[in-house]
């Protein structure tokens, strides 16, 4: 007999569509359904995945069997959780008012927005997924909650005397297609491709030290990379987080307070965990002061802690992961943040990039960045970055301001990719590392 059991089921519908200078490369309509079930038996997890949501008996008898296997002696209280309750989602505008046609129809005329003289190659995509979750477990907890995810983008790429540049604009969030009434597709595509173009004739900065300011993409992604994951739980249980030992000290400046919230309507929303914890806030940060990590039960046990962030990708294994992760607002204008910087670097935007929280170094590519030369933005930047360690920038933090803003974006773990969402508002930051020409 498990010491604790609970079984998770998983169905739902995705479409995507894909377009390729003016190409359809893809048009997918697949179905998916599954369940994850897990034993607990003395210290040891039995976990079974499985596509039927059929003999779910049996599934749940093979992982106690996984879960003996293991012999381990080990007595694991799972930390208490506070439950959550099951909720359907409405979407205000339903994806089904457009027929896939149509929805074809819509990128084309996207994509076609975006090949503006000087625009080489164009790339537009659509998706949305349904789906609908059941959880139960040995402690008599059951809930169930459907909802929708739905996105777009379009990249935009500029080309000149062998120099690329790129503009990219993507949008994705929680429920229907209300996401395209919220911002306009084809203002966006006019927006990448003008974006791709004047990046043609940017200026490459000189490589140094900088002050700095954020903006609300670019500060959301370092937040998400260089804090968040530093948080989870597993990562510090594994000795993997350079904020391991830090809980009650002061890590960042007293100005900023950084939350993970995924009872927030971004993309990282969920009504409850995959393992029933209900969606509430978690402060990570509160004014610089490190106060908590991201759990699971597990997690939570084993370090002291509430658990509310334990995810996974459809039916498989859940870990300890973010959801909605942002930077408190400040109470600064981004004038005043220009005016304060007087000479520096405005960076914008991410392109991805590398992130150690064992060592907290990190390095991310922006999208673009401007010269601030006695507080006004003059020369247009390419091919910049931003690079160093994370408690330096965070305690480099001199002002936030007051236009908190959301991302939406997808995050890889464990070999999984959960929905997440991550924000702030401009941050000015002392003095950083800017990456540019040698």
């Amino acid at each position: 007999m498990a010491d604790f059991y609970d079984i998770r089921t998983v169905k739902g519908q995705r479409t995507s569509i894909v377009l390729d200078n003016s190409k359809v490369e893809e048009v997918a309509d697949s179905y998916f359904q599954g369940a994850a079930v897990r034993s607990l038996l003395n210290g040891a997890w039995g976990f079974v995945k499985t596509d039927s949501l059929d003999g779910l008996d049996s599934s749940l008898e093979a992982s106690g069997r996984l879960a003996r296997s293991i012999g381990r002696q080990d007595v694991l209280e799972l930390a208490e959780i506070s439950p959550g309750r099951s909720m359907d989602l409405p979407m205000a505008r339903d994806t089904a008012s457009l027929s896939l046609e149509e929805k074809v129809e819509i990128l084309r005329e996207v994509e076609k927005r975006a090949r503006l003289p000087g625009i080489k190659s164009t790339q537009a995509f659509y998706f949305e997924s349904h789906s609908t979750v059941g959880y139960r477990n040995s402690e008599g907890l059951s809930l169930s909650s459907s909802f929708s995810r739905t996105g777009f983008g379009i990249t935009a790429v500029a080309a000149r005397e062998g120099l690329l540049q790129s503009g990219s604009e993507i949008r994705a969030g929680v429920g229907g297609l209300e996401i395209m009434d919220r911002d306009d597709p084809l203002l966006l595509a006019e927006k990448a491709a003008k974006t791709a173009i004047e990046l043609l004739d940017a200026r490459v900065p000189k490589g140094g030290r900088y002050p700095v300011i954020l903006d609300q993409e670019l500060g959301g992604v370092f937040i998400h990379e260089a804090v968040g994951h530093g948080a989870e739980g597993d990562i510090v249980l594994e000795g993997g987080s350079i904020l391991e030992g830090k809980m009650g000290q002061a890590i960042g400046s007293e100005l900023v307070t950084v939350k993970d919230d995924p009872s927030l309507p971004y993309y990282g929303h969920y009504p409850f965990d995959e393992e029933g914890a209900e969606a509430r806030e978690t402060v990570i940060l509160d004014r610089g002061v490190l106060r908590s990590y991201l759990h699971s039960r597990e997690t939570a046990s084993r370090l002291g802690g509430s658990s509310r962030n334990a995810r996974a990708q459809g039916y498989s294994e859940p870990h300890v992961r973010m959801s909605n992760t942002y930077v408190a607002n400040g109470d600064r204008p981004f004038d005043e943040l220009l005016e304060e910087l007087h000479d520096g670097i405005y960076l914008l935007g991410s392109r991805g990039g590398q992130v150690n929280p064992a060592e907290g170094v990190f390095q991310f590519n922006a999208k673009r960045g401007y010269l601030v030369e006695k507080g006004e933005i003059t020369s247009l930047l390419r091919d910049v970055s931003l690079s160093g360690q994370t408690l330096e920038i965070l305690r480099g933090v001199r002002a936030i301001g007051n236009d908190l803003k959301f991302n939406s974006g997808g995050c890889g773990k464990s070999g999984q990719t959960v929905p997440v969402g991550d924000g702030a508002p401009h941050m000015r930051i002392g003095m950083a590392t800017v990456g540019g020409a040698g």
